[in-house]
Parts: C-alpha cells; structure tokens; sequence
C-alpha cells in the first residue's frame, strides 16, 4: 500500500490531518481536492441537549463533504471554542470567547491551513454566531493568501418551508429546539435526553414580513433554549441528515469544479505600473 492509499484506503473521503506524518504532508496536501475544518461551540441548548451539540453537528455534516464523487479532503480538528451570545454565556456549560478574539484565532488556523497547502478550504458550521466572526477571518486571510474558503452551515441547509413540512406549523427552528434537537438525534441519538424538558415554545416574531435582526438581553419564554421538544424524534433526525448532507455534497461538488482564483495583490486590477 502506497502512502496516498494508505489515507484514502477507498480512493476518496476524509483523511484526518492529524494522522499524517509530517514528511508526507506535501503529498497528502498535492493529491487532496479539500480540507475541512469543522466550528462548533460549547454551549448550553437546555437540560436536553449536550453541551457540545454545536460540534456534534459540525463533525457529522463535515464527514459527508467528501462522500459523493469519490473527493479526497483532509479533516482537521475542530475548533471547539466560540463567541456566544449574551443569552447562553450565563447558563451552566457555556465557554464563550470574546468576539476580537475569535476572529483573530479563526484568522490564523484558516491562515495556517492554507499556508500548509491547502488553498481549498471547507468550514462547516455549527454554530450560529460563528458565522460573523468566520466570514471576517475568511475576508483577512483570501487579502494574504491564494485561498477558495467554503463556509456552510448546516442549519441553513434545510429550509423553513422544510421543516413545517418535516414537523408542523408549529416553530422548530429555534435555539435547542425540534429541529436542532432532531440533527443531533441523527448523529448520536444516545447523547439526547428528550424526557428532560417539556415544550418552553419561542417567542413569536414580530408581525411584519420584512427582514430583521432582533437581539434581546433575556426573552420570554428563554431558559437558554426555547422550542416544541416533542416535536423532535430519530426519524426527523435521519430526515434532516439526508437533506442537509446531500446540500453539503452538490456544494462541495460545484466548489471543486470551479477554478482556483488568482493569487491576491496589492495592485487593483488594470492598475498601470
């Protein structure tokens, strides 16, 4: 068995990083279509759900990137630690880090995965307010480095008209609600406690149909999770899995079909020397 095989023992999937001697990175990094870098946090979703259902999510999407077309990528380790909002950092569970500190940390490990030779990189999301402080160490790092970064995350992945359609009229998509609750069902059901709550439902939203940001010190009805538990069940689960990791495949398989962009420069394009 050659070295490449000996990482991708079936020609394609997700060889983890950590595995890799360093004097075969270069080869591994030459042959590999991808790397994935999985972001979560620890937080508290309720009495129900574990403290790191955010990586839970994370990890289980990142594993399907590479399932269809027989893509190599490369997993690295995932970032555990997040900026959390103000209305989980006092429950019992949560680590939060500051937001500035985030995105300087998400800045160097993108940074570093690239400078390691791996200019496509693929972040899976787990955690909602990841999002701002990943785009923004995505944004530092393509001005320094030839890098195509991928952010997915997979909550959007199904969409709202989808999960009515999956649990009713009734609201799923909240905090440590049916529908987050039912993704980790997917994964690892055993990690699930779905006798230790009963429905807290959300907040209603306001009655308008124009978009909005709304961010509350405490709203009610919030115990640092809110939604229709009983909604939530293994079969959602596997239903929820199959929507969003075939998302996550035609995503990575458009990806790896467009080129590589060009290196970044200092100079403006059609700029005279």
């Amino acid at each position: 068995m050659d070295e490449l095989s000996a990482h991708w023992p079936t020609g394609g999937g997700l060889a983890p990083i950590v595995r890799v001697p360093g004097g075969e990175l270069a080869e591994v990094a030459g042959a590999a279509d991808f790397a994935v870098l999985p972001v979560g946090a620890v937080e508290w979703h309720g009495p129900h759900l574990p403290l790191g259902t955010d990586l839970i999510l994370a990890e289980g999407f990142a594993a399907h990137s590479a399932v269809a077309a027989g893509h190599r990528g490369v997993l690295f380790p995932a970032v555990p630690y997040a900026a959390c909002p103000g209305q989980t950092r006092p429950w019992p569970g949560t680590v939060a880090i500051r937001p500035e500190i985030a995105v300087g940390y998400l800045a160097d490990v993108i940074e570093g995965i690239v400078a390691a030779g791996f200019p496509r990189l693929l972040i899976v999301n787990g955690h909602d307010a990841n999002m701002s402080t990943v785009r923004a160490a995505m944004e530092w790092v393509s001005g320094r480095r030839r890098a195509s970064l991928l952010l997915v995350n997979w909550f959007q992945l199904v969409t709202p008209a989808e999960t009515t359609e999956i649990y009713g009229p009734l609201p799923s998509r909240g905090h440590g609600g049916a529908y987050e609750t039912s993704g980790v069902l997917g994964f690892d059901p055993d990690a699930v406690r779905l006798d230790a709550v009963t429905d807290l439902p959300p907040k209603p939203k306001l009655p308008v149909d124009h978009p909005y940001v709304l961010v509350e010190s405490r709203p009610e009805p919030w115990q640092g999770w809110s939604g229709h538990i009983s909604l939530a069940n293994v079969a959602a689960g596997t239903r929820v899995r199959e929507l969003a990791g075939g998302r996550l495949r035609d995503i990575v398989d458009a990806w790896i079909a467009a080129p590589l962009p060009a290196p970044p420069t200092d100079d403006p394009p059609g700029k005279e020397s």
